[in-house]
Parts: C-alpha cells; structure tokens; sequence
C-alpha cells in the first residue's frame, strides 16, 4: 500500500467516524431513531347528536328555511374575526376542534388559548391539532393545555429534535410538507375557515399595521364536512399525540398557563383591544337572528393528509379541484394570493384562458409589502409572461409604512403588513375562500383547504374591490412599448409611474433578481 493511498484511506476513515459521531448525537437527541410510534394512539370523532345545544338551537330555525344550503358570513374585519372566534369557543356546550398552521405565543394566541382551556373547565371537549413548523417556543404552554383531562393536542409532521431544529435535516423530506388548514369548529353547528392564523397581526392588534386577511364563518351543512375533513386529519398518519413529542408540563408552569389570559385581559396595553372585542355585537346578532348570512349552496374542498407523508394521490389534491372549479367555459377571473408563484406551467394555463377571451384580474403582494422575498422571485421572474397573455396584475403596496411586524412570526413568516388573503372568484358567481396559495408549496407539498361557495353576492364583492379599492391601494404593473416594467400608482386624481418596484432599494431589487435563477422555485 504507498503512502498516499494510506493516508487517503486514513482521511476517509476519519470523515466516516465524524459521520458517524454526528448520526449517532442526532440519533441519540432525537430519541434513537426518530418519531414516536401511533400504536394505541386514542380514538375520538366528531361529536353528532349536538342540535340540543345552544348554537344548535339558534341554528337550527335557520337551517330548516334554507334547505341544502349553508349560511355564510364573510370576516373582513379582524376584531370580528378574532371575536367569533372567542364567542364560539365560549357559546360551544360540547366539542371545539381547532386545527391551524401557526398560532404564536403573543397576545390575541394567549387569549384564544385562555378561551380553549375555559371552555374545557365547563366540560367541552376541545381537539387541538396544530402544524409543528411554527411552534418553537411553545412546547411547555401545549404540554400544559394538554395536560387538562378535556384537552388533547396534537402536533402535525413534528420535530423530533425540539431545539435546535436544524438537527431534524435528515427528515428533510417529511418535514418539508406542512399542514397549512385553519379550521375552528364549535359543537359541529359552527365553523370559521380561512386565510387567517392565530396572531396579533391577523387580528388587527399590532398596533399600526394593516393586515389584509379574510375568512368565512359557516352554518349548516357545509359544518359536518368540515367536522369530517378534521377527523380525517386527526387520525392520520402525520398527526402525533403532543404527550409522545413532548415532556409533561411541571404543576407551577401549568398554573401559569391558566393565569396568563386572565393578566393579559388586566393589562392596560391590552385593555381597548379587549374591550373591542367584548362588545362585539357578533354573536348577539347571530343568536337574535340579525346576522345577515348569504345563504349558498357550499361544499368544503381539502387535500388528502396523505399529502402531508407524500403519498397522495393527484386526483385527492386541492390543486386539481380548483382546477375543475375553474371550469372550460369561465370568461372572468379575479384571483387574490398573498404568495403568488404561478410557475411556467401555470402561466401557460392562464395565459390559454386568457387567450380564450377570459378576463383575468390578480391581486398579489409588491416587493415592498412582502417579507418573503425568495416567494416574489418566483413571481417576479413570471410577470412579463402574463402581462403578453394579456392578465391584468395588481401589487399591494406597503399600508403601513415605517411600523414592524410581528416578530414571533419568525425571519420568513407570513408578511405582516399588508396582504394575506386567498380567494379568488369566477364569472362573478362563484367564490373559493381558504388557505391556498397560488404557489408550488400549496400545491404539491403543504396540505390546504378552502370553501367553494356558489354566491353571485360575494363574487361580486370581489368584481367591485378590482374595480374600486385594488387600484387605490396597489400598483398596476405595466409592460412598455418596449418591453419594460413600470408601475402606475393612483394617488387621488394623480397617476404615478414608477419605472423600477416602488418602495424599494437596489439590493432588494438586485436579490430578486438572483434568488429567480436559483431552482428554487418548488421549494416556494
């Protein structure tokens, strides 16, 4: 054996024990071996027979005049938003099943989980299913909640290794898929679905910063597919008892979790949000049968959580249904995406209605506004494609100047400055509303839902929001004579035109050139 070859093989040898050491230390940390096994994991379903309830009551006359059809309430306002959400955690007599992607641990999070645990101390039932991607910081108040002999939680595609997270890099692959559903369902009569997470800056208390979101609150038939859409998921593969992830919560920390939403309803920073919220008319409206419901037929559209293990099938995704909901006959669309990253291929399937003669109008966020700027590389690098095609593109700016977002949201969380919402409506009679991006991710790696609802009302809300409040509060992008991009800005009676992406600097600018030819794009 010559000298160089032994000293190779030496090298080698000791990569291979460095190897070695690291997988043993990740294995170790993580528990030898990775994720904890399901096997008697409890069983629990939907609770049905809920009519005698108080929302069942207040309900029920209301569904018996609108046969097959759901009441809906769109929550455009975000202290209505929060507010229902509180209401129906306390008006619910026996179940709450509650499934979101984040839930930070600020004050309105604080809040929603003092309204849980309540409703838990009067005997309901209350399913916690969250997604694991943003909790960092919250395992010791979840192992708490689900230390309540009325709470389980359960943690959607979790970290073995708690902290740090890098270490979980061999699970890339799993981990990479996340549940990105937000359901809130009370006594099965009940049930709030849409773009909104749990946070301050989804609500409207981040004070300064304005925070475009929808969801829909809904009655009727539609409730008990959502109930069934959360047991499915509940029951999955990828849905693991927060007691086998996490260490039990100590008797003092538990008593301080209980404490917590009582002192934030006592702080004076806290009080006029509070107070807001208490004197919503909401729920008194709904239970004097005041609430002005559109009344549509509806049905609840969702991936398989199979796609959360990356074995669903394509004909289960969400992205195939929207894709039938479109239709061949459309002749209007009007999509609003906080993320949107249409790829070639769906600049090419948009570009084909557009050259069938569909009017195609989108709404998504401007470089300034978003805080996720790998996302706006994958648009960007698309725009002059669908402008040629003939679509119509709309960029929020940033509302909010000079105020900064919610920093539990992380360093590439949601934007926290202008929009977040995901809908989109066509021939101005039908609507989705729900948590799906416009993006490869929502398409092919995170789980989503959403409401199709047959409503010309709502629809048209849509058609008049691009005709009237989209052009004064975003960017029209152009393309020039000679091939260029330049924005309109409406301020007043004056039309601005910026000929590089308003509100930011050459560096921003300069990234998003960059990051567009990484081959990122279906990471995005």
């Amino acid at each position: 054996m010559g000298f160089e070859t032994g000293c190779t093989l030496k090298v080698l040898r000791g990569i291979a024990n460095h190897i070695l050491t690291l997988c043993a230390i990740t294995a170790s940390l993580a528990g030898c071996g990775g994720l904890p096994s399901l096997e008697n994991r409890s069983i629990s379903t939907v609770l049905r027979d809920t009519g005698s309830t108080r929302l069942g009551r207040a309900i029920s006359a209301l569904i018996a005049v609108h046969p097959g059809k759901s009441g809906i309430y769109a929550l455009t306002n975000a202290h209505d938003a929060f507010a229902a959400r509180v209401r129906l955690a306390q008006a619910a007599e026996a179940t709450l099943d509650v499934q979101y992607y984040i839930w930070h641990n600020d004050m309105t999070g604080t809040l929603l989980f003092g309204a849980l645990r309540a409703a838990a101390d009067h005997g309901v039932r209350v399913r916690l299913l969250l997604d694991d991607n943003h909790t960092l910081g919250l395992d010791s108040t979840l192992a708490a909640l689900d230390a309540h002999p009325n709470i389980e939680v359960r943690l959607f595609n979790p970290f073995v290794i708690r902290e740090p997270r890098v270490l979980n890099v061999t699970d890339f692959a799993r981990l990479n898929r996340r549940m990105h559903n937000k359901s809130f369902t009370a006594d099965n009569q009940a049930t709030i679905i849409g773009g909104r997470n749990v946070g301050d800056e989804y609500f409207g208390a981040t004070e300064g910063v304005l925070f475009v979101d929808l969801d829909v609150m809904a009655v009727g038939p539609v409730v008990n597919e959502v109930s069934d859409d959360f047991d499915r998921y509940w029951s999955s593969e990828s849905s693991y008892p927060v007691d086998r992830v996490l260490p039990p919560a100590g008797p003092a920390f538990i008593a301080e979790i209980e404490a917590a939403a009582s002192l934030i309803e006592r702080d004076s920073g806290a009080a006029g949000y509070v107070n807001a919220i208490r004197d919503s008319s909401f729920f008194r409206d709904l239970f004097a049968h005041r609430l002005q419901l559109e009344w549509s037929t509806t049905r609840m559209v969702s991936d398989d959580p199979a796609k959360g293990l990356g074995v669903s099938t394509p004909e289960s995704n969400l992205a195939r249904k929207l894709a039938d909901f479109i239709g061949e006959s459309a002749t209007h669309v009007e999509l609003v995406s906080a993320y949107f990253v249409p790829t070639a291929i769906g600049v090419t399937a948009l570009t084909d209605l557009a050259g069938r003669g569909v009017k195609i109008r989108i709404l998504t966020n401007s470089l300034e506004a978003t805080d996720v700027t790998a996302v706006h590389s994958g648009y960007a690098k698309r725009r002059k494609a669908l402008l040629k095609g003939s679509i119509t593109l709309y960029e929020m700016r940033l509302l909010s100047p000079g105020v900064g977002r919610n920093k539990s949201a992380g360093p590439i969380g949601s934007s926290g400055s202008s929009l977040h919402s995901k809908t989109f409506s066509v021939d101005h009679s039908r609507v989705f509303i729900g948590s799906f991006n416009f993006d490869p991710r929502s398409a092919k790696l995170n789980t989503e839902m959403g409401f199709v609802i047959d409503s010309p009302a709502l629809a048209q809300k849509i058609d008049a929001a691009f005709n009237d409040s989209i052009p004064s509060n975003a960017y029209e992008v152009r393309l020039s004579d000679t091939g260029t991009l330049y924005w309109l800005e409406r301020r007043r009676e004056q039309l601005v035109r910026h000929d590089s992406e308003p509100g930011t600097s050459l560096a921003q600018r300069t990234a998003v050139r960059f990051l567009s030819m990484l081959p990122i794009e279906w990471l995005l």
